[in-house]
């Protein structure tokens, strides 16, 4: 059985599941602030000494949790620019790119 639209804020009647799009276009406007404010990878860390540790991490742990191969290394807890919590192995995982992108989300719409 299919859902009814709902009204969106800006009085658009929007289908159930979609996004209106002046909302879709809210999110891009907030995300290129942040942006804005945020130093570059190179800055927080990610330089040619994470590369091959993160490289040779992978060779080690090829394999994502859900049984993928792995593409990243992600900080299970956010380092947010502690060193030794940035190079602590116990703190990575490896993921593949669809795990990885899904976790850090659900993060972002936590924060939100």
């Amino acid at each position: 059985m299919a859902r009814p639209p709902h009204l969106c804020s800006c009085g658009k009647i929007v289908a159930h599941g979609v996004r209106c799009t002046c909302q879709a276009k809210q999110d891009r406007e907030r995300k290129a602030r942040f942006d804005l404010t945020r130093p570059s990878a190179r800055e927080r860390g990610y330089n040619n000494e994470w590369q091959k540790a993160r490289a040779e991490y992978l060779r080690h742990h090829p394999i994502c949790r859900c049984g993928a191969p792995a593409q990243c290394v992600d900080h299970i807890q956010p380092h947010k620019g502690n060193q030794r919590l940035f190079w602590n192995r116990a703190n990575w995982q490896p993921l593949c790119l669809p795990c990885h992108n899904r976790h850090k989300q659900r993060e972002e719409r936590a924060k939100a």
